[in-house]
């Protein structure tokens, strides 16, 4: 399984992700810089990593959507590649259109971080096959601004369409219908703001985020 996390200036959770998906896969990931204009060939998944591109100037993740790499970025989920994002890369991926809605800042100004409790809402894709319909799973956020937003008809349509994820199981930062974490219509793009990536080892304080990336293994190696 040959995979690729971005690094953009300010991201600080690149080397969690890339520890987890070796820990997972047994190959160390690729990383790629954001003015990296074309991807490596033959990548089996695109992580974009938590954190604060750009220093979260002008809105989180604006700045690194219109990075030379997106664009490749785009084109390689165009043609279905698989392309997570965590977090800062959550909102990089809503930036660029790969995603619908906006994550606002929380509801109350506060950044959260804590341990929080998630229901798995659709497992009829790659990088939730793993979990069970309706589990609830503990994983962590940290973020400010990760309220999730959307006018009513795309809410509805996500809904409709099974792309809501993952859903807080109590009110976190204020997220339209506590969506946690949307898919686009194809399946093969997740955006979340809960970070798997911290929870993969029992010497995390848990291992609930394991699954996501064991589930991809499954499907992609």
């Amino acid at each position: 399984m040959k995979t690729a996390v971005v690094v953009f200036p300010g991201s600080n959770c690149d080397r969690d992700l890339a520890v987890a998906l070796e820990l997972v896969t047994g190959q160390k990931p690729a990383m790629l810089w954001h003015d990296d204009p074309e991807l490596p060939d033959g990548l089996d998944l695109i992580a974009l990593p938590g954190g604060f591109s750009h220093g979260d100037y002008l809105r989180s993740g604006a700045i690194a959507a219109r990075s030379p790499i997106m664009r490749a970025v785009i084109r390689a989920a165009d043609k279905g590649t698989p392309v997570l994002g965590i977090c800062n890369g959550f909102q990089v991926l809503t930036e660029s259109g790969l995603l619908p809605g906006a994550l606002m800042r929380n509801a109350g100004l506060d950044f959260v971080c804590r341990d929080v409790r998630l229901e798995v809402v659709t497992t009829d894709t790659p990088f939730t096959r793993a979990y069970t319909p309706g589990e609830t799973i503990t994983v962590p956020v940290a973020h400010h601004d990760g309220n999730f937003q959307a006018d009513a008809e795309t809410l509805d349509r996500l809904e409709q369409q099974g792309q809501v994820a993952f859903r807080y199981a109590e009110d976190v930062n204020g997220s339209a219908r506590n969506i946690a974490g949307i898919l686009n219509a194809k399946g093969n793009v997740l955006g979340l703001m809960p970070h798997p990536e911290r929870v993969v080892e029992p010497a995390h304080g848990g291992t609930d985020g394991r699954r996501l990336f064991e589930g991809l293994l499954s499907v992609l190696a």
